[in-house]
């Protein structure tokens, strides 16, 4: 087994096609397949399905996926080490965006594992919604954003689903419901609603809109506001109640309890998804360093989204 047909494999696996990701190495597709048989035979197993319309990857070829990737990231961690101390020990940069709850959630959990795995990397972070923060990627100007996916995404772009975030209602702290253990949608169909302005948070918005019509409910929406920080601020001061992630109750706001909102067990309906976005085919040591710490945690983040 070499770096350069797990590399490839890493590419057919992301990818799904192997035209599409034979062009992503810049070699021809017969190639492609040839390494990835070599590969196949040194492991004795069927990485992949292929018919004429699809290519999906076998149990074993999913395994080896989460491994790989660690192993490339890994060896790029390496090279990166000694190419810095090659420039004379210059701090190498990675960029990187988040909307707020992932800000608030995920991102301080990654930064304390990447440091700890790669000090030799220092990493900027900008915080912004995703209709902002994905052009950012486009340009050049954020090497990886975490994301929510968007409804058409540009294909430019590459995404990688993380997890989905729990949804939780921001009541005021004095409020009848307030002391529960959980709510439902029947309990605060009646309460004026607090909801993100669709044009900016159309996830967020669409997670409130979604969860009483399926309910076959219509909420008492009393203000729209921009912010999830303002948002909190407003149900503080009484003005109303909010659906909103579960990590945005890491928000150090008095006066406000976060109470989990119960709903139709198998539901997703009350979730919403975090996706890493960055730019397709390019090549970056520093964020695919912190994807392998990403992948490898990914489970134990999950569980407090």
């Amino acid at each position: 087994m070499e770096l350069y047909q797990l590399r490839c494999f890493v590419a057919a696996a992301e990818e799904l096609h192997f035209g599409k990701a034979a062009q992503r190495l810049q070699m021809l597709p017969s190639a492609l397949g040839r390494q990835i048989k070599l590969l196949e035979d040194d492991l004795a197993t069927r990485l992949f399905t292929r018919t004429t319309r699809a290519v999906a990857l076998t149990e074993h070829g999913s395994a080896l996926l989460r491994d790989a990737r660690g192993i490339l990231a890994k060896v790029e961690a390496v090279e990166t080490a000694f190419r810095r101390r090659a420039r004379g020990g210059r701090t190498q940069k990675l960029r990187v965006g988040a909307i707020d709850s992932a800000a608030a959630g995920l991102l301080p959990q990654l930064l304390h594992d990447f440091r700890d795995a790669h000090p030799e990397i220092a990493v900027q972070i900008a915080e912004e919604k995703t209709i902002r923060l994905l052009p950012k990627v486009l340009s050049g100007a954020l090497d990886l954003a975490f994301v929510r996916p968007p409804e058409r995404s540009d294909s430019r772009l590459e995404f990688r689903a993380l997890l989905s975030e729990s949804a939780v209602v921001a009541l005021p702290q004095r409020h009848r419901l307030a002391g529960r253990a959980s709510v439902s949608l029947t309990d605060i169909a009646d309460q004026p609603l607090i909801v993100p302005d669709r044009r900016s948070r159309p996830h967020s918005h669409d997670l409130t809109m979604k969860l009483f019509a399926q309910a076959g409910l219509t909420p008492e929406v009393a203000q729209v506001a921009d912010e999830k920080q303002t948002i909190v601020h407003l149900v503080a001061a009484r003005l109303g109640i909010a659906i909103v992630p579960r990590w945005t109750s890491r928000l150090a706001v008095s006066g406000v309890r976060f109470v989990p909102l119960r709903v139709r067990r198998g539901s997703g309906a009350g979730r919403l998804p975090l996706a890493a976005a960055w730019l397709r085919g390019s090549r970056d040591p520093a964020r695919e360093a912190m994807l392998g710490v990403l992948d490898a945690r990914l489970a134990k983040y999950a569980r407090g989204a």
